[in-house]
């Protein structure tokens, strides 16, 4: 069985379509949500990206039955570990139970701003675990002092704590996020269907947590508007995570995908309104052993209409197909 989830896209659309696009979503069936957190869009051509965490808080009000989930914040740069954990636990209170905490280490696109440099990928695992400690340790209640390699608390306490702490999420793109996301996490966060992943996530101590993918489709009716729309907002990405984490700026991904053609998209894309083409593309993922698996549809104006067909075609198919 694998659960389908509805991904709020906030580099391409505003606030209040965010959150009219979640209802709708809840309304449609869609089993979770999913909520990226951005400072900049991937390209100019999406055109949005709003303050995520603002955006959770009304959607948590809007929503009755949805669960909500961060895809992924990364606690080191523009936030402090302190303030992630206030806003975890508001957001648990808020949503009455439906928010789980997705954390990452991080893209230069989007914590380039505060101007604290990008380190190495091992500095900024070394700040990621931190983090999460400290996290870890507010959930917990009381005070917490921490002077530690890259973060420092001074007395902090988390007054409003829900029954039970919002599960920790850790995104993964190699052996070294999978020892973390195995050890420190609660569930598991990839965007690739990599079995190996989730092996090296069971073998350090992952076994039996739930595993969470992502993967964007781009439905419409005329397949060569979804292929150009797809290929005008996400030929990124493909890039991988090597690349997506290290370039600082849309214009730097204009650059690097300005060879990718629309045929190399519709390769790579579900494009279009054939269910069985979105159904062959979450196979992978079933077949890896993801448990759930969140759908971005490519462009902000579209959700509308792509609500409607998954509530009428694509979630009954994907059903039919995987429980």
């Amino acid at each position: 069985m694998v659960q389908i989830g509805y991904t709020m896209m906030t580099e391409q659309a505003g606030p209040r379509d965010l959150v009219d696009h979640v209802v709708r979503a809840e309304e449609a069936g869609f089993d979770f949500s999913v909520t990226s957190d951005h400072y900049f869009p991937w390209l100019r051509s999406q055109g949005h990206s709003p303050y995520a965490w603002a955006v959770l808080g009304a959607a948590a009000q809007a929503t009755s039955r949805i669960p909500l989930m961060t895809y992924v914040t990364c606690p080191t740069f523009r936030y402090h570990p302190a303030v992630v954990a206030q806003k975890a636990a508001t957001l648990q209170l808020l949503s009455e139970g439906r928010f789980r905490l997705g954390l990452g280490s991080g893209e230069n696109l989007n914590e380039h701003v505060v101007g604290g440099g990008w380190p190495s990928v091992d500095v900024r695992h070394e700040m990621f675990e931190e983090a999460v400690e400290i996290i870890r340790a507010l959930f917990e209640g009381g005070h917490v002092n921490h002077r530690g390699t890259h973060f420092d608390v001074e007395s902090a306490r988390l007054w409003d704590l829900p029954d039970e702490a919002p599960p920790i999420g850790v995104a993964v793109s190699g052996e070294r996020s999978c020892e973390l996301a195995g050890r420190l996490g609660d569930l598991v966060i990839a965007t690739e269907p990599k079995a190996g992943l989730l092996e090296a996530f069971d073998r350090h101590g992952g076994r039996g947590k739930p595993r969470v993918g992502q993967l964007p489709v781009c439905y419409d009716p005329d397949r060569d508007a979804a292929v150009k729309r797809a290929h005008s907002q996400f030929r990124w990405f493909g890039s991988g995570w090597k690349v997506n984490s290290e370039l600082p700026h849309p214009d730097s991904f204009e650059a690097a995908t300005q060879f990718v053609t629309q045929d190399d998209v519709a390769e790579a894309i579900p494009c279009g309104d054939d269910p069985d083409a979105f159904v062959d593309a979450v196979r992978p993922y079933a077949e890896a052993g993801f448990t759930e698996v969140a759908l971005v549809q490519i462009g902000g104006e579209s959700q509308p209409a792509y609500l409607d067909w998954s509530e009428k075609t694509l979630l009954p198919a994907l059903r039919d197909a995987f429980g």
